[in-house]
């Protein structure tokens, strides 16, 4: 059995929103039904009370008075059609469903401003992302590039994640790394990370240079910090570079998930040929960093993420594995790719997305490689 893709489950919410919305006049119709079909000692004030409040939840201003009013004069009219309009009783149900229906308005414009101020916090949260960790082109000559990017933080905008994509004179070079810890501190860790690679990218001719000089910046951001926010603000992080002939890709791996490389449905994981520490953590090994090379041949796509997708776990506790997933499974793009990876990793858990995620993915295209 095939399970739902995020598309049909995004229409299904707005079907279900949509049809919410008819919730203030089924309360208001059901009530008056009620109240005229039952005894006229029962009075079904509570179904005029709920409508104007659910209005003022679901719908706009306008119809959260129209619902009010709507409340007030079916509650008058079966207190009419009762001969209770007079009594003490029925004017005090009528009170009572008018200051609901007051109170209602209040709420909505309540509600309407905490809206307005959320939607300008997301457009500043969003212009951050936008200026930290900006889009990459979707394509650098022969390479299509894709990527994905979810904080497990609602409506978070940035987190702990980076990566960066550079066209620069020795290739194609990107980054893809996770900052340890979280808050402000590991955004200012991004920053400094993402500004020491766009430099260093174009000046440096080789991906252990290039993490020399993190490794550098982020040790004297580290060096800031107090307590143990100095000891726990490291990196790991991938250094991919694609030279201008394309046919192999070069890796250095800090500490990071290995990247995968996928090729006619094949999956293939690169680990690293010697263990390094993760960037900022320079100091307590001896270990010098070493450059990987593998084939890159057309067709070829580089897969590079972070560890929010390989420990996403399901209710079972099991991880997921993204080999296992991906082997045997042809994508027409990379962004085909990612948008298939992330509905997956939602099934696997339920929707419940622990840790910030970063899904970055270069296809070599069949042609001409040439640039």
């Amino acid at each position: 059995m095939r399970a739902p893709s995020a598309g049909s489950s995004t229409t299904e919410r707005r079907w279900f929103l949509r049809h919410l919305q008819l919730l203030p006049v089924i309360l208001l119709a059901g009530g008056a039904v009620l109240d005229y079909n039952t005894a006229p000692h029962f009075s079904a004030e509570a179904f005029y009370t709920a409508a104007p409040m659910a209005a003022a939840a679901l719908l706009s201003l306008r119809a959260t008075i129209l619902a009010g009013i709507g409340a007030c004069a079916a509650d008058a009219a079966l207190l009419t059609h009762f001969g209770l309009i007079g009594d003490s009783g029925g004017r005090s149900e009528l009170a009572a469903v008018a200051t609901v229906s007051a109170i209602a308005v209040v709420v909505n414009r309540l509600m309407y401003y905490s809206d307005v101020r959320l939607q300008s916090v997301r457009k500043i949260a969003l212009a951050v992302q936008n200026a930290v960790l900006p889009r990459p082109p979707a394509s650098i000559g022969p390479f299509r590039i894709a990527v994905r990017y979810q904080s497990a933080v609602k409506d978070a905008q940035i987190g702990g994640d980076l990566y960066g994509v550079q066209d620069t004179p020795y290739g194609v070079r990107c980054l893809v790394g996770d900052v340890r810890g979280k808050g402000m501190e590991a955004v200012k860790a991004v920053d400094v990370a993402l500004g020491v690679f766009r430099e260093a990218a174009d000046d440096e001719p080789t991906l252990v240079r290039i993490a020399a000089r993190l490794d550098r910046a982020l040790l004297r951001e580290a060096k800031r910090r107090q307590g143990h926010e100095r000891t726990e603000g490291f990196v790991t992080c991938v250094l991919a570079e694609i030279p201008p002939s394309g046919d192999e890709l070069r890796l250095v791996n800090r500490g990071h998930p290995p990247p995968l490389l996928l090729h006619g449905g094949a999956v293939r994981s690169v680990e690293p040929s010697e263990p390094a520490l993760p960037l900022a953590l320079g100091e307590l090994g001896t270990v010098e960093d070493r450059t990987d090379c593998v084939p890159f041949p057309p067709g070829t796509t580089l897969f590079l993420y972070t560890d929010g997708l390989s420990e996403a776990r399901n209710r079972s506790d099991a991880f997921y594995d993204p080999v296992a997933r991906l082997n045997g499974r042809d994508f027409p793009s990379p962004d085909a790719l990612l948008d298939a990876l992330l509905a997956d990793v939602r099934r696997h858990t339920g929707g419940r997305i622990t840790d910030d995620l970063v899904l970055l993915a270069i296809n070599r295209s069949t042609g001409d490689v040439s640039r």
